[in-house]
């Protein structure tokens, strides 16, 4: 006889809280190691480490937009098959969202101010695609994961030449980015409608000019 509990809506709301707080309050601990754990640590100067702190923040909001995305969808996916799809591409995520967090620490930096207010609107996004039916939130997946590609390039090649323990997090976190589109791609992902991406895309630009900053 199955032991599992059945979680009532009660449940379910406390469980997207507590992730909540975890991702955007919390330190959560990478399954995986550091991809820059064994990379010597070079001393930049006070423009590139301000610059590599930046981009990291950028990375690091990518991450817990991802984190809402995942979950949001997840929520809401109808085949059980999607839902843990979607939670195994979120533990991911953690991952990196650790790996970005600890080396905002170490150019003495720190996570956006907004991460509550990016964690809620991606949440909501995520919760909304995922309401289409799982061929439309498995497509939503690939359109994320292949502009964050694509964003991680510009990270690469804009990082300061000296920032090697930043490059070896950014080249592990686009290799697992390809993986979960492909994963996506493989499970039955709809294309979305034309207009859809280029939203994304300039919501995407306008968190990245924030979060630079902010």
């Amino acid at each position: 006889m199955s032991t599992a509990r059945h979680l009532t809506p009660l449940d379910r709301v406390l469980v997207e809280a507590q992730r909540a707080l975890d991702t955007v309050l919390g330190a959560p601990a990478a399954a995986r190691p550091n991809p820059a754990r064994d990379v010597a640590a070079i001393e930049l100067d006070e423009p590139e480490r301000h610059h590599a702190a930046g981009l990291m923040r950028i990375n690091h909001v990518g991450e817990v937009c991802a984190q809402a995305l995942y979950c949001g969808q997840a929520a809401v996916a109808r085949d059980p098959a999607t839902r843990e799809h979607l939670l195994a591409a979120a533990q991911e995520e953690t991952d990196h969202l650790a790996w970005c967090a600890d080396r905002l620490r170490e150019l003495d930096s720190r996570p956006s101010l907004l991460n509550p207010l990016w964690y809620a609107g991606s949440f909501a996004i995520g919760a909304v695609a995922g309401l289409r039916g799982d061929g439309w939130n498995l497509g939503f997946v690939v359109e994320t994961e292949r502009q964050v590609e694509a964003h991680l390039d510009e990270h690469l090649d804009s990082l300061p030449p000296a920032d090697a323990r930043s490059r070896a997090i950014l080249r592990t976190m686009k290799a697992d980015e390809a993986r979960h589109a492909d994963h996506a791609e493989a499970a039955g992902a709809r294309p979305l409608p034309a207009p859809v991406p280029a939203l994304m895309a300039a919501a995407s630009k306008l968190m990245k000019a924030v979060a630079y900053r902010l």
